[in-house]
């Protein structure tokens, strides 16, 4: 479990406070420049153009990453943006996958659809689909946020995303964080949960209400996402089976499952048909445990199964845009239908599918000790790589986290301590004149 305390100032608090102050030095130091106009200025973008990021211009391994203080500040371009301060980021398998260039044509015609009919690059890339900050600024519609908010929220994977200094999302993407957790423990959760919430709710079928009794197998059970799904069903009252290897036991019993099933020590499968049968199944592993899985559902009582691997962004990379999807509906359609006519069992596809309302809901089970973080391990911002390096290992134990703005922190420290000695000594040569 991740137990890490929360940094407890921003660049953003010494700002304010070096303006309370009267402090200009400092905040030069900080690397701002001065806003004379305005009491308080709530957003970065009128203090600075750019910001430090992990970026890629090119797609590839882990030498693709490049460090840069030169990225333009995403600004709040919409009525309905909302502006983060990143805090904490957390790498997904995903984050691999985009940095390989998976999905590269789909998600660069979702960031502009425009783009089907141009030849323009969509670098460089920020990679990082989880994030929790403080809200800096807000646009003119935006209702649920102010600046100052902690919040926590996933990234799209058509946005640019967290590991950077700043990210900016709509109001219906962002969560307020739940307020137990630090942030370095918060931002292992939304993307793991969004995903799970829209596979198991949108996809599965399941909620608070329907799930008591029902019979839940997870492969792949101690990466974020099954552990995750482990405490929201298990505090839905679901019986849950999960797969996993053998040293990944103790933690997923901790986290509440019922009964796990240790793919290393012989065929999974054998050892799950001694077992009474699914009502639905959540597959984040796919290959061959989909040969198997249909055999292990409850025939004609419309049991579900859903996996979270799926052809779409492979077919569309190699056949193209319209090929790739055609061939992926045909493939979707035909699964469905076998399945259905042979035991009346439902065939799905999860997707990730942002959505703030429902991480509120997350960070209510969190805040009363239902669904704790699972932080495997932490790395400072300037060693991204070797978070990515640590992912890549693979046999997750929980998240990956980045501790994006701690060197911030402890910056925006000094420099209140600076402000403060320097309005004291201000303080003593105007006692002197007097």
């Amino acid at each position: 479990m991740g137990s890490v305390t929360a940094m407890p100032s921003t660049r953003l608090l010494c700002l304010l406070h070096a303006k309370a102050v009267g402090s200009t030095t400092a905040l030069a130091r900080a690397g701002w420049s001065v806003c004379f106009r305005r009491n308080v200025c709530s957003s970065p973008s009128r203090l600075q153009s750019c910001m430090s990021a992990w970026v890629i211009h090119q797609y590839g391994t882990n030498g693709v990453l490049r460090y840069t203080e030169e990225v333009t500040v995403p600004t709040v371009s919409s009525s309905s943006d909302v502006m983060i301060k990143v805090h904490a980021a957390s790498l997904n398998p995903l984050d691999i996958s985009m940095r390989g260039g998976y999905g590269a044509k789909l998600l660069k015609l979702r960031r502009d659809p425009l783009s089907v009919m141009a030849i323009d690059s969509e670098f460089p890339v920020i990679l990082g689909r989880d994030v929790s900050g403080v809200v800096v600024d807000c646009g003119s519609e935006v209702t649920h946020f102010v600046p100052g908010d902690e919040v926590w929220a996933a990234v799209p994977p058509w946005k640019q995303g967290s590991l950077a200094e700043f990210v900016t999302l709509t109001e219906y993407e962002v969560s307020h964080k739940p307020k137990l957790l630090s942030h370095t423990e918060a931002a292992s959760i939304p993307y793991v949960a969004s995903t799970a919430l829209s596979a198991l709710v949108n996809t599965g079928g399941l909620c608070r209400d329907s799930s008591s009794n029902k019979r839940v197998l997870i492969t792949g059970g101690s990466g974020g996402v099954g552990t995750f799904s482990i405490q929201l069903l298990k505090a839905w009252g679901a019986h849950v089976t999960v797969t996993c290897s053998q040293n990944a036991e103790g933690l997923v019993r901790g986290l509440g499952a019922d009964e796990v099933v240790d793919y290393t020590a012989g065929d999974a499968a054998k050892q799950l048909e001694m077992m009474e049968k699914f009502d639905v199944i959540l597959d984040s592993v796919g290959g061959d445990s989909e040969q198997w899985a249909m055999g292990m559902l409850k025939p004609w009582s419309g049991a579900k199964y859903v996996t979270l691997v799926t052809p779409l962004l492979l077919n569309t990379d190699s056949m193209g845009l319209l090929d790739g999807t055609f061939h992926t509906g045909v493939i979707l359609q035909s699964k469905a239908i076998q399945n259905m006519i042979s035991s009346g069992i439902f065939y799905r596809w999860g997707f990730f599918a942002p959505d703030g309302p429902a991480l509120d809901e997350v960070s209510k089970l969190v805040d009363t000790g239902k669904i704790l973080p699972v932080v495997e391990a932490q790395f400072p911002f300037t060693q991204v790589p070797q978070a990515f390096q640590k992912l890549e290992e693979g046999h997750a134990r929980g998240k990956t986290v980045v501790r994006v703005a701690e060197e911030d922190d402890k910056q925006a420290e000094e420099l209140v301590q600076n402000s403060r000695t320097e309005t004291a000594e201000s303080e003593q040569e105007v006692a002197k004149q007097n």
